[in-house]
């Protein structure tokens, strides 16, 4: 045990160093994340946290470390293709004899991406071994970033942030190994001061962290590359990332001015910002009626978007398979027609969901089979989930949906009340707001539909002042938002804004007039071609569409009772075809030509969040701040003297002599005995009341008299006073109040 215990304390710059190196590697992973499959992430990640520990913890040779931990290795893989449902065991073949082939093959694919990452991890930690080499590098990483975020729509500031303090780490416990190597005495003597040496440390890094998210944002002089290429070839992205596979804006906040490409978003949780149109195609759908095609719901909203981004746990599902009827929220008073359509993806996109009209009833195949174990449904949102439990099913290319569109009844409608429609109805989720919710949006709210009587004309008018008052814009000047609330800054400061901002605000403005609504994103229907003009005289109907990144978009569902949820379009240009009995939307909307402006977004990446990484987030920021506070109190309590003089000589407008700092010093601790209930009679000298104090406290007797002997010998001797007088009285004065809280 103790030679293993000299092993790491002898060790301890290889530990850092490969500490210091996972660092470095996790950034790798953070990016890899996106479009690797999780049980690749997951194989990654712990083999290379096997390698860094068989390395710092097991004292074998070399050769004998690598073979650990090879087997390390596979035995991560095996239990990540377990855990993932990668490879089920067949119970017909008990023997692992009979199960190893299916075994190996399933661990293959995954076993060579954590073997390479092990060995590059390794050859990595055995070359980085001097001060230039760690600067060459950290270089050659943040060159790599700064290429991909620059040519690519990633977002990659948090991984430079993180491999920058990893190097600083790096250099400073290079320094001190140096000096270890070189000044073996000084090293012993310094090692008698550990918690000096982190403070130290700690100060550094927290003055950087705090200089970092206090510097202005300014924007960019210069376009970026990225941006300049895409405007150059006039296309959308070269390349997608995302966790569903896609490309969206960031999020409004430190990158507010960041501009990145439309198209489905998988974290809406800080919505804002801008986007450029990326116009290349994400599926084609054929259909007999152009309609939004549905993906996901949100109901939870936070002040900067919608927090309920987790799709396991925003709601129970429940798994079912082709063929089979999906269960339906009743709706009695709306009528149905049904509606089929055929779904094929254009490209390698992975999403957390099958899109489809509203509202899915049976999904008849999926890849042309009528069966899949990948499906499950969340009745209450009408989600059709795709790989919820997360094992691994690759998205699908092409599937058929039918769905049951609602028919509603739009005069009758109009007439019901708010009793009528949610009298009993335990609607809560779909009425929260948070308890900081602004109150002049609310009372926005209230004057838009003053006029209105009943539910369905409140949001009819809460539409319609939407789509008159605020321009679209993919690219709002957010500079002008200063309220913490994304749906305040939208009405009353940036006053401009996509379908994020719209959908936003109205599903919060209906919910503080207690009329339940939710959040909904997906597509629009897309752009249909338009057929020859001969076959067009012959009958020929064109039902296929295609969609596109720039089609993503975000709209509102309102609760009306009986009639069910019904969809609505906020923003301005944009028409949700909803079949009503009277063949006429909702609310009266203005027609307007779609211009290439009006082409929608979705929701924004927060740029904190981005890639599920290793990320600087708030409590880092709280730790450096009080290790900052800290370090200023230590310092204003060491230097309390100077800067009480300081004080003093500001009154005086001069400088005090040490004949003034000795009085000064001398009042100081004649107040400290007061307080210890040593009084001065107004009739005694000091001389008397240290000769009464003297015999009440014989403790105390040797300090009262020096500090006598030093005022006296400043009051009334011709001595010339000097600095050291003072200090002399100080010091004493200390010595007096240990004594003095010794007795007491």
């Amino acid at each position: 045990m103790r030679s293993w215990m000299n092993h790491l304390k002898s060790s301890w710059y290889r530990a850092f160093s490969l500490l210091f190196l996972m660092v470095f590697a996790l950034q790798w992973i953070s990016y890899t994340e996106p479009f690797w499959l999780q049980v690749t992430t997951a194989s990654v990640l712990f083999t290379l946290t096997a390698v860094a520990v068989i390395e710092i913890a097991v004292p074998l040779r070399w050769g004998y470390r690598l073979v650990l931990e090879a087997a390390a290795a596979l035995l991560i893989v095996y239990r990540m293709i377990l855990h993932y449902g990668v490879y089920i065991p067949d119970p017909w073949l008990p023997a692992l004899r009979d199960q190893l082939p299916d075994i190996v093959a399933r661990m293959v694919p995954y076993l060579w991406f954590a073997l390479a990452a092990g060995a590059v991890f390794l050859l990595s930690s055995w070359w980085v071994t001097t001060k230039a080499r760690i600067l060459m590098f950290t270089a050659t990483n943040i060159v790599a970033f700064a290429a991909l975020d620059s040519f690519t729509p990633a977002i990659l500031w948090q991984e430079v942030a993180w491999t920058v303090a990893a190097a600083m780490g790096w250099l400073v416990i290079r320094h001190l190994r140096n000096f270890q190597l070189h000044y073996p005495r000084g090293w012993v003597h310094l090692l008698k001061y550990p918690f000096k040496i982190a403070v130290n440390v700690a100060i550094i890094f927290s003055l950087v962290i705090i200089t970092g998210i206090n510097m202005p944002a300014v924007r960019p002089a210069l376009t970026d590359p990225y941006t300049a290429w895409q405007e150059w070839n006039g296309s959308g992205s070269p390349g997608k990332l995302g966790t569903s596979g896609d490309v969206s804006e960031t999020g409004e906040g430190v990158l507010s001015a960041a501009r990145t490409a439309s198209g489905y978003s998988t974290d809406d949780s800080n919505l804002g910002g801008g986007f450029n149109f990326d116009y290349s195609p994400v599926m084609t759908v054929t259909s007999d009626l152009r309609t939004y095609m549905r993906g996901e719901t949100r109901s939870e909203y936070s002040g900067n978007g919608w927090s309920d981004d987790d799709t396991a746990a925003r709601g129970p599902y429940s798994g079912v398979n082709a063929g089979e009827g999906l269960e339906h929220s009743p709706a009695p008073k709306a009528q149905i027609r049904e509606l089929r359509q055929t779904v094929k993806l254009l490209g390698a996109n992975d999403y957390p969901v099958l899109f489809g009209a509203y509202s899915l009833a049976m999904v008849e195949t999926v890849d042309g089979e009528d069966s899949s174990s990948a499906l499950a449904w969340r009745s209450r949102d009408s989600e059709l989930l795709w790989d919820a439990d997360e094992k691994g099913f690759s998205y699908p290319m092409s599937y058929v949906v039918v769905s049951k569109v609602p028919v509603i009844p739009l005069q009758e409608l109009s007439q019901q009340t708010y009793s009528q429609l949610y009298e009993g109805r335990d609607l809560g989720q779909y009425l929260q707001l948070p308890n900081n919710f602004p109150e002049r949006v609310k009372a926005l709210a209230l004057e838009v539909t003053a006029e209105a009587e009943n539910p369905y004309e409140k949001i009819a008018l809460l539409q319609q002042y939407l789509q008159q008052t605020f321009p679209y814009s993919n690219q709002p000047d957010v500079s002008k938002g200063k309220s913490k609330d994304l749906v305040e800054r939208f009405l009353f400061e940036i006053m401009e804004g996509y379908c994020d901002y719209y959908s936003t605000a109205l599903v919060t403005m209906a919910r503080s007039l207690d009329i339940p609504a939710r959040w909904v994103k997906g597509y629009a229907p897309g752009e249909q071609a338009e057929l020859p003009e001969n076959l067009a005289q012959q009958g020929y109907v064109n039902n296929n569409y295609t969609i596109t990144n720039a089609d993503a978009h975000s709209w509102a569902e309102v609760y009306f009772g009986d009639y069910g949820w019904v969809p609505i379009e906020a923003t301005p240009g944009f028409s949700v075809p909803l079949l009503t009995q009277s063949e006429e939307p909702l609310a009266e909307e203005t027609e307007e030509p779609e211009p290439e402006e009006t082409l929608p977004e979705q929701t924004p990446v927060d740029s904190g969040t981005t890639g599920g990484g290793l990320h600087i987030g708030i409590w880092a920021v709280i730790a450096a701040g009080a290790v900052l506070l800290l370090w200023a109190g230590y310092l204003l309590w060491q230097h309390r003297n100077s800067l009480r003089f300081l004080l003093r000589r500001l009154r005086n407008g001069r400088p005090l002599t040490p004949l003034q700092k000795v009085i000064a010093e001398t009042e100081r601790w004649v107040s400290y005995a007061r307080r210890k209930g040593m009084l001065k009679e107004e009739h005694e000298t000091l001389r008397e009341s240290v000769s009464r104090w003297s015999r009440e406290r014989p403790a105390a007797a040797a300090s009262l008299a020096e500090l006598l002997r030093i005022f006296e010998r400043a009051s009334y001797s011709p001595e010339i006073i000097e600095d050291k007088d003072w200090h002399s009285v100080y010091t004493e004065a200390l010595q007096l109040k240990r004594s003095l809280r010794a007795r007491g």
